[in-house]
Formats: C-alpha cells, structure tokens, sequence
C-alpha cells in the first residue's frame, strides 16, 4: 500500500502561479510607470515622464533626480481607461486575496485529502481576477499612443504595465490550474 499524495501537483503549481500573479499584478498597480515619455519638446533630453494610474513622476536620469505627484496639467487622470484600470486593478486584488484564502482552506496540507470543491472554486475566483486585471491592462495598451502627452514625446510602455500583464497571466494561468480540481469531483460521482 503506497499512501496518496496529499496535495495534487495541479493544486499546488495554481498556487505558486497566483501567488506570483498577485505579486506581481500589486507591483503593477501601485507603480507610477504605466507609460514613459521621454524626447519632449522644451525638456532636456534625459528627461523623462512617468505615468502611472495613481501618479505622475518625472525623472532627469543623468543625475536620478526623481518627483512624484506632479500635477495632472494633461487630465490624464480623466480619461477613461486609466479610470477604468483604478476600479479594476484593486478590485482583481481583492479578489485574488480572496480566492487565495478560500484555496488554501481547500489545499492545505493538514487535512487528510484537499478539498477538492473549495479548490475548484477557488480556481474560478482566480481566473476572474486573472481577467479584471487583464482587461484594464489590455485597454490601456490599446489607448496607450492616445491618452494625452506632452508635445513631440516618445511614448513606451512602463514597468508597471508590463507587470500587470505577466501578473494577470499568472493567475489565469494558476486560476485554470486549481479549477482542474472539479475533474476530481466530477469523478467521485
């Protein structure tokens, strides 16, 4: 007789990916670099622009003398995918708490068998908020060289956005693989 293991490997690679997902989707949220503009007219040629959903940094990267909270002169903060992005991405991390706690409840290694329901729904919860941070993520990239900028900038992608995206395919991608936990229940019956 060979005693079961305790914990499927699906169970566990969802949790790792969605601990990583949340981590990285919070890093993404609260930086202040969705987009970079640099090259701008009437600024020298290291500065540059960092926009984020919460706040506006600039940065003069020869010496890395940095400000944050700089005024919104452009109404930035108005348009409505970065107003979108504000409702959505701590709404994903909530939930992505959330479905965290429920997963270990079904998970966890003390009981004898994991909970398979708990996990498969746990799965679902992180699949959503994989999507609410993803959607956001996607309509800022897609409006990215629209949003309004200083004259004559070069426009990039930031960190921040970038981050949002890896962490929001992470929990999708952990979220499918703690929802394959129904299989298992799909097959006691």
């Amino acid at each position: 007789y060979l005693p079961s293991m305790r914990t499927p490997t699906a169970m566990i690679v969802g949790m790792v990916l969605c601990h990583c997902g949340l981590l990285l989707t919070f890093t993404g949220t609260v930086a202040p670099s969705w987009r970079q503009v640099s090259h701008m007219s009437n600024q020298p040629i290291d500065f540059v622009l960092e926009q984020g959903i919460w706040d506006i940094c600039t940065e003069q990267q020869s010496t890395h003398d940095r400000l944050c909270g700089q005024a919104d002169e452009l109404a930035y903060f108005e348009q409505v995918p970065v107003r979108v992005a504000q409702g959505m991405m701590p709404t994903s991390l909530a939930l992505t708490l959330l479905g965290l706690v429920v997963a270990a409840l079904g998970v966890r290694c003390w009981q004898k068998e994991p909970r398979h329901l708990l996990a498969g729904v746990a799965g679902l919860m992180l699949l959503l908020s994989g999507l609410l941070s993803l959607v956001p993520a996607s309509w800022y990239t897609h409006e990215l060289w629209t949003l309004p900028a200083a004259a004559g900038g070069t426009l990039v992608a930031g960190y921040g956005l970038v981050l949002s995206y890896l962490g929001s395919c992470l929990e999708i991608l952990g979220g499918l693989a703690l929802a394959l936990s129904f299989h298992h229940c799909c097959k006691e019956r």
